[in-house]
């Protein structure tokens, strides 16, 4: 594909990756988040979070299917940060807007050149968010699959691959498949017990491990096997 098309499609994925989030922010300036707005955020982002996510997994078995749709790797980072993207968001939502800081106090804090509010509300909220981290499993998971989606992010530019050599940069970004099991078992946590929501991203990653599975599985069948040759045995 030529390269004026790829930078067209790359821009195309970013309007698209995008188009939630400008979403989010009309609906914040249109008064329209609903009777609980932290809420509607909360999962408004943990959703797209997992959909980019899932999404970002889909692009390689996708593009095996056919030579002609190989050029869809390229996007595969493109869309995996955007996960993180959105998943940083989500825990933001918690720590800024749940937990108890005051960010509009902060921000008042900043402008009249106190900087170290900051630290203060982050001070003051910090007992309840050890709390819930030490009470709450879908808390625990969910910064569990951050985390990962952190770490790849940090090494997703070429020169951090080359840097740490491609065969143990494979490796890490294979935890991948790691962050998005925890991000869909953090999803099934945080509803209510007897809620199906999550079913469906939990079909979708499902398929995804089967054909990542089956595809290793083939591979190994169709490797030439080794034939082992014994040396000749010499008599004196």
């Amino acid at each position: 594909m030529p390269k004026r098309a790829i930078l067209a499609l790359k821009l195309l994925a970013h309007l698209l990756c995008l188009a939630p989030f400008a979403l989010l922010l009309y609906r914040f300036q249109h008064d329209n988040l609903g009777p609980d707005p932290v809420h509607t955020i909360t999962h408004f982002t943990g959703n797209w979070a997992l959909y980019l996510l899932l999404a970002s997994l889909a692009i390689t078995p996708l593009r095996r299917l056919s030579s002609s749709i190989a050029f869809l790797i390229r996007f595969r980072r493109l869309v995996g940060l955007y996960a993180f993207f959105y998943a940083s968001l989500h825990l933001a939502t918690y720590i800024f807007l749940f937990s108890g800081y005051d960010l509009p106090s902060v921000l008042l804090a900043i402008r009249a050149g106190n900087p170290g509010a900051i630290l203060q509300q982050w001070h003051l909220v910090w007992p309840t968010i050890a709390g819930d981290l030490l009470k709450r499993r879908f808390i625990q998971v969910g910064i569990f699959s951050w985390l990962i989606l952190l770490a790849l992010a940090c090494t997703s530019p070429a020169v951090i691959m080359r840097a740490i050599g491609g065969k143990n940069w494979q490796r890490l970004h294979r935890l991948v498949y790691l962050a998005a099991i925890a991000a869909v078992i953090h999803f099934w946590w945080l509803v209510k017990p007897g809620v199906r929501t999550p079913w469906k991203v939990t079909v979708a990653l499902a398929l995804l491990l089967a054909a990542r599975l089956l595809y290793s599985t083939l591979k190994r069948r169709q490797q030439p096997t080794k034939v082992r040759r014994t040396a000749p045995l010499t008599t004196q």
